[in-house]
């Protein structure tokens, strides 16, 4: 199988490149092969390579910028995604693509299912729902990933961004009020590569899936736990758990409106695969460990 990894450089498109290995012949593309802006620019990527999968990590994540930039954001986030189904259609390949809890408003009290209604309440979430739709409405053959709060030992996220102010100042304030399940781009390329060979043996059919972690969390209590764990295993940082104060989300404005309920339902996923996600603490534990043996440092 010829498989064309977009966004390799990501927090996802970096571990992608080691679970797709054993599916195939992969070629993984960041954006300095390709701009994601250019539709002629995404087509040519795509004729060049052949691809019998494409995987999709490719995206425009910058939540809060994405109000300011949403020409940028869509075209990235979904008029792209429609160039690459539309070819996918053509070609008779298979899409693989990521999508975010963001497309939800979060007023619902219980984790989202995949038939629930999208209501996004920002730029980034309506421009990752209009690459959604466009992906439905191509007729290609897709696998759709849906997931929340993302990260990893590299690159921007909470998590590192929570050690660096940790090491950087005795107090933080951190919102209490937005729930959801930390969710590490490792096991996301673990499980994308299990869906891709359910869905080459018919064993998983296409569609919208969740991908989320296990339980449940507040910004604040991650950033809690990530403090404590951190500590205790020999970071220096100048906060402490108790020095970490809950906020409410109007209380910590920022330019991009946020779910209050993040939570996503993956029973379908884990059912069609026949496995049991982990708790979002086993690798978010995992990270600690993997940041602590290079130094402590992930940002």
């Amino acid at each position: 199988m010829n498989i064309l990894l977009l966004g390799k450089n990501g927090q996802i498109g970096r571990e992608l490149q080691r679970t797709l290995l054993p599916l195939g012949s992969v070629t993984a593309l960041g954006r300095d092969a390709f701009d994601m802006e250019a539709p002629n620019a995404v087509a040519a990527a795509l004729r060049d390579h052949s691809p019998d999968l494409i995987v999709n990590a490719a995206a425009w994540t910058q939540v809060d910028r994405a109000e300011t930039s949403a020409d940028a954001a869509f075209r990235i986030n979904a008029d792209a995604v429609g160039t690459i189904a539309q070819y996918a259609r053509e070609r008779g390949a298979t899409l693989l693509h990521y999508s975010t809890d963001y497309v939800f408003d979060g007023k619902k009290q219980t984790p989202y299912v995949e038939t629930d209604e999208a209501n996004p309440l920002n730029v980034y979430g309506r421009s990752k729902r209009a690459g959604e739709q466009a992906l439905e409405a191509s007729g290609c053959k897709f696998v759709l990933l849906r997931t929340s709060w993302v990260f990893s030992a590299e690159g921007t996220n909470f998590i590192n961004t929570i050690l660096r102010l940790a090491r950087e100042r005795e107090n933080l304030r951190i919102v209490a009020d937005q729930f959801g399940a930390p969710t590490s781009a490792e096991l996301i390329a673990d499980v994308t590569a299990l869906a891709v060979a359910a869905h080459r043996r018919n064993e998983l059919a296409g569609g919208i899936y969740h991908l989320a972690a296990r339980g449940r969390t507040s910004w604040h209590e991650l950033a809690c736990y990530v403090v404590k764990r951190a500590r205790g295993i020999g970071f220096q940082l100048m906060a402490d758990v108790e020095d970490i104060e809950p906020i409410a989300t109007e209380d910590y404005p920022l330019p991009a409106m946020r779910p209050r309920n993040s939570l996503l339902n993956s029973n379908a996923l884990t059912r069609g695969l026949g496995l049991d996600l982990p708790d979002w603490t086993v690798h978010v534990d995992r990270m600690l460990q993997q940041l602590r043996k290079r130094g402590g440092r992930g940002d």
